[in-house]
């Protein structure tokens, strides 16, 4: 790869690369600022973890619900505008929950019911978003664009949670309002800034599809991943681990309980993945993975699994913030590797479908996997529920080794698929 087709500035020559990519960060912003204040909102009312479990699932029906049909609209529809809808649907979102401050109830439904449009605007965006990418750039500076995008994204998971601990507790102690407000209303403003910024990404179409709106063509996505193992495994595998193995839900309760942080702490331990995913991203910027990449992707689920026991015996706060730190490390690594091989594999007439069945794998492994590590927490206490997460993350890399040769064995990445023709 010459200098002229790999780094950011490759990426950054192409204004609607440009425009997508920082609306995407800004987007990822206001998310996680969100986070942080629901999580420590919901838990100084209820301060019952399995709560904490519930936002994740009620992120997660509507997504389910809705995703599938997500990606076939991003195959027959202008993906810029499925994407400036659907962010439309989370400004509104963050409507719901100033409101629902404002109105100073201790009853928690109205989150339930904001954190619901979330799920549903994303299962829109999210297949448009994946697809889309490729469309902006040239192949030769797809890798880099991924990673770019990627580094942006850890960026804002990086800055986010921290601005939102911080505008939690300075509208608390100075401001003397509600942590949440401040922060809801700031997430807000950024959320019209993501509008404009998608708003202005030139029009991007899957090829025409002669083919009626059908059942057979609902689920194509699905029937392609499952015939090639090697994009199967990979999604596959980042579904479980994290089902297992992630503990972002249970933060508020290290911060509030364990670890005795606070909500500035609560943004730190949210920000510490960020920081190590976001590094790795730039890394991988200028030096993307081209060779071993099956090899990479265990081991990068592995590396996330080690770091989620880790965190869950540690009660040092230093100790805490490593681990989560090299958790995202590893994350980054496996999405890397996923994001390339499920965009380069699929043909652009069906890369909405087959990118809302990675979405849908995704959204299973994040928001259902938050509502898991809740239940077992209320089962088993918080410290064991990620405990036994981190070990059944490995157990998983164990099985998928055996279950799937063709990832393990998987070399270099596969040239892109510009088929106009859909799969029979």
């Amino acid at each position: 790869m010459s200098a002229e087709t790999s780094g950011a500035r490759a990426a950054l020559r192409y204004p609607d690369f440009r425009r997508y990519a920082f609306g995407r960060f800004f987007a990822t912003m206001a998310w996680q600022m969100l986070g942080v204040a629901v999580g420590w909102q919901v838990y100084a009312i209820t301060r019952d973890p399995l709560d904490l479990g519930l936002v994740g699932l009620a992120q997660f029906l509507p997504f389910l619900a809705l995703v599938l049909p997500g990606g076939q609209v991003a195959d027959r529809a202008d993906r810029r505008l499925v994407m400036v809808a659907a962010y439309g649907v989370e400004a509104l979102c963050a409507i719901v929950l100033i409101g629902f401050t404002l109105s100073g109830s201790r009853e928690v439904w109205p989150v339930f019911l904001a954190m619901a449009l979330f799920g549903a605007g994303r299962a829109f965006w999210m297949p448009s978003g994946q697809a889309m990418v490729v469309n902006l750039v040239p192949r030769e500076v797809f890798p880099s664009a991924v990673a770019f995008n990627s580094t942006l994204f850890q960026s804002a998971v990086i800055i986010g949670p921290s601005l939102g601990g911080i505008l939690y507790a300075l509208g608390e102690s100075a401001l003397k309002v509600d942590g949440a407000l401040l922060v809801y209303c700031v997430a807000l403003a950024l959320m019209v800034a993501v509008v404009v910024l998608i708003g202005g990404v030139r029009p991007v179409r899957a090829p025409p599809s002669n083919k009626a709106l059908s059942l057979h063509e609902l689920f194509e996505g699905i029937r392609f991943v499952f015939r090639r193992k090697p994009v199967l495994g990979a999604i596959s595998l980042d579904l479980f681990a994290v089902l297992f193995g992630g503990a972002t839900a249970l933060l508020p309760v290290f911060a509030a309980d364990i670890l005795h942080v606070g909500p500035v702490g609560l943004g730190v331990l949210r920000t510490a993945p960020g920081v190590g995913a976001a590094l790795t991203a730039l890394y991988l910027s200028q030096r993307p993975i081209e060779r071993h990449a099956g090899r990479w992707m265990f081991g990068g689920v592995a590396v996330f699994g080690l770091s989620t026991m880790v965190f869950g015996l540690s009660t040092s706060f230093l100790l805490s913030t490593g681990a989560l730190f090299f958790l995202g490390v590893g994350d980054m690594v496996s999405v890397f590797v996923r994001h390339l091989l499920v965009q380069l594999e699929t043909p652009d007439a069906i890369r909405g479908r087959v990118s809302a069945v990675s979405a849908m794998f995704i959204g299973a492994s994040n928001e259902l996997g938050e509502f898991e590590s809740g239940l077992t927490a209320k089962w088993w206490g918080v410290v064991p529920a990620v405990v036994v997460g981190g070990t059944a993350c490995l157990a998983v890399v164990a099985v998928y080794l055996k279950l799937f040769p063709q990832l393990r064995k998987l070399d270099r990445f596969p040239q892109p698929d510009l088929s106009r023709e859909e799969i029979p």
